[in-house]
């Protein structure tokens, strides 16, 4: 068997010089020995299927609240359908398939109960302490603090390059708070954001179909469903894969005219670029972005979506208002770990639950079919 730097030294050899490579990045920041078989993002990959945080995402909402119906989407399954997406993306544009993956797996670790509802009612209350909640920082925050994998320091003590890939909002598309945010994101971080978008909208159409929230007629309205059906037909596939199939062939041959047309070459230059390389066509975008409006009105809005987040952004809310008034034994612990404000520990906790946790949680606090009790 090769040694650990011959295996890296032949994984590099098939990377494009702009990807970044196996070892000899920018590494953690408490020094470690290197394991004697893993890839260093290899191992980041494995600390994170590991945490708490990873394994509450089974119970957490995407749109329908978790656990009602087998068949939709949580959390758990968006963030692997995203983490496949983003791997073979990397594969195939020769970047750094181990790094696409870590940055995929840990994107949604910070998505509190009760999908973007829990989100706005986090959010919400945050403000009103001079703060906010947004779940990709929630995400950074448990991988740097709140998870834990040695006794030498707080986090998982991941290598420098997927904490970068979490803080995606944080680049110069998205109001960057110092001038030291303006270092464009790595191309394995710039696909993780495509390959999520790709990977929520394709199956909120499934989902949707699925629920009857809208008919199959209805959808085939839209241009790109369209197409895409006329394609499944042909092959005898779902229209979920074939949708997939023509956003992600289209993001190659855009990426590869872009990186070429912008002359990129090394690393530094992903870094120093003014906008996203890795893209969709002007046409597919458009096209994406009608299909995103039909489900803006169609699904996410639908009475029976709308109802549900409601309830949840109440439990949230009833949660936070309680425990803010009479910590609890988990609540007092985390504030003490981590050294914060009281309302910072509660949004911790409260982020961290699953949807059937924070239900029952609030039933035991007196709250009844939205509302507390008398």
């Amino acid at each position: 068997m090769l040694s650990l730097p011959e295996r890296m030294q032949k994984a590099n050899q098939l990377l494009a010089p702009y990807a970044v490579q196996h070892g000899g990045g920018k590494g953690r920041a408490f020094a470690e020995p290197e394991d004697e078989t893993r890839f260093p993002f290899q191992r980041d990959r494995d600390r994170i299927i590991h945490t708490q945080s990873f394994r509450r995402l089974k119970g957490k909402t995407q749109v329908f609240v978790a656990g009602h119906g087998d068949h939709y989407r949580t959390r758990l399954t968006h963030t692997m359908e995203v983490a496949q997406i983003s791997r073979d993306i990397a594969r195939t544009l020769a970047l750094n398939e181990d790094l696409a993956e870590c940055i995929a797996l840990a994107h949604d670790l910070g998505h509190p109960p009760f999908g973007h509802a829990g989100e706005a009612a986090l959010d919400t209350w945050m403000k009103t302490h001079g703060s906010r909640f947004e779940h990709n920082e929630q995400s950074l925050r448990i991988v740097t603090i709140l998870e834990e994998h040695s006794s030498l320091y707080k986090g998982l003590n991941l290598n420098e390059e997927v904490l970068d890939g979490l803080k995606k909002h944080h680049t110069p598309h998205d109001s960057p708070d110092s001038g030291s945010s303006l270092r464009s994101p790595t191309l394995e971080a710039q696909l993780v954001n495509i390959a999520d978008e790709i990977a929520y909208t394709c199956h909120d159409v499934e989902d949707g179909l699925k629920a009857g929230l809208f008919e199959h007629s209805e959808i085939l309205k839209i241009p790109l469903p369209k197409i895409a059906n006329a394609h499944a037909e042909k092959r005898r596939t779902s229209l979920r894969g074939a949708l997939i199939n023509i956003l992600i062939t289209d993001l190659y041959e855009a990426s590869e005219k872009t990186l070429s047309s912008q002359r990129i070459t090394t690393l530094d230059g992903v870094e120093h670029a003014r906008f996203p390389l890795i893209r969709f066509s002007e046409k597919v975008a458009e096209a994406l972005s009608e299909l995103r409006t039909f489900l803006m009105k169609s699904f996410y809005s639908h009475p029976q979506v709308l109802s549900l987040n409601e309830r949840g952004k109440n439990i949230i809310s009833y949660l936070l208002q309680q425990y803010s008034l009479h910590p609890s034994i988990k609540v007092a612990e985390l504030q003490t770990n981590t050294g914060g404000a009281l309302e910072e520990a509660t949004k911790d906790y409260i982020a961290g639950m699953t949807d059937a946790y924070a239900l029952l949680q609030a039933k035991q606090l007196g709250f009844t079919n939205g509302a507390p009790q008398e």
